[in-house]
């Protein structure tokens, strides 16, 4: 059943009164928190039930994805360039990725949505209000899950993935240590305080992250059936 899609603020320009036919799924959580895991697996369940599916996150933007890891490799971006760079690199997936396949039908699983964005700024010392107005050409998902993991354990996991500490990742451009290790989890620390703000004020389904994949995979899909039974059953009301 199509709807009119809609925005936190302000739409797209030529996208006011465009019709939404699929549904908008977001899974929230910091780098190691095992969105991409989850989404890969989710994407394949979708798929074999007989949807079309798009899977989309950060800095897959053709325009400005492959900017934003240059331009990061120099350890020396400004706050305000950097917030920029990822909100045009959002900007151009939204108008030619997830909007044409939210038009056209398509299950959208966003490998992370606004909320990232909003969280790394705020702990850089952005503005909220700023950004809600600079952001607010995001379309309102249908479903946020966000991936709730401990600081320890996502310590674990980026060592296990990567054999190393990375320098955005761990908050060294905002001084909060001079010791990489500690610069992490004061980092998380903070970004986890800003998930739990923004949880409420959007309305995330919270999960557990330190489970195993198999039990937040049951979990994220119990929830992805609630929206998707309820849009067939607003289908049969409307055709009855």
């Amino acid at each position: 059943m199509a709807t009119e899609m809609k925005f936190y603020g302000f739409a797209l320009p030529n996208f006011e009164l465009l019709q939404k036919r699929g549904k908008l799924i977001v899974i929230e959580g910091p780098d190691c928190s095992g969105r991409s895991t989850q989404i890969e697996l989710l994407k394949e369940w979708l798929e074999a039930s007989g949807y079309a599916v798009l899977n989309t996150g950060l800095k897959r933007s053709r325009l400005v994805g492959d900017v934003i890891e240059r331009a990061k490799k120099g350890n020396t971006l400004g706050k305000t360039t950097l917030s920029l760079l990822y909100c045009c690199d959002f900007a151009d997936q939204l108008e030619n990725q997830i909007i044409p396949a939210l038009s056209a039908g398509y299950v959208v699983l966003a490998d992370r949505y606004i909320f990232t964005l909003m969280a790394r700024d705020i702990v850089r010392g952005a503005d909220k209000e700023w950004l809600k107005r600079l952001l607010g050409f995001a379309i309102v998902p249908d479903l946020i899950i966000y991936l709730d993991v401990s600081i320890d354990i996502l310590l674990t996991r980026t060592f296990q993935k990567y054999g190393h500490l990375d320098y955005w990742e761990s908050g060294m451009d905002i001084q909060l240590s001079a010791d990489m290790f500690e610069s992490f989890k004061k980092y998380h620390f903070l970004l986890k305080k800003e998930y739990e703000e923004m949880a409420k004020e959007y309305n995330f389904v919270v999960i557990d992250g330190n489970q195993g994949v198999g039990i937040i995979q049951k979990r994220i899909r119990e929830e992805i059936l609630k929206i998707l039974q309820e849009e067939d059953k607003n289908e049969s009301v409307r055709t009855v």
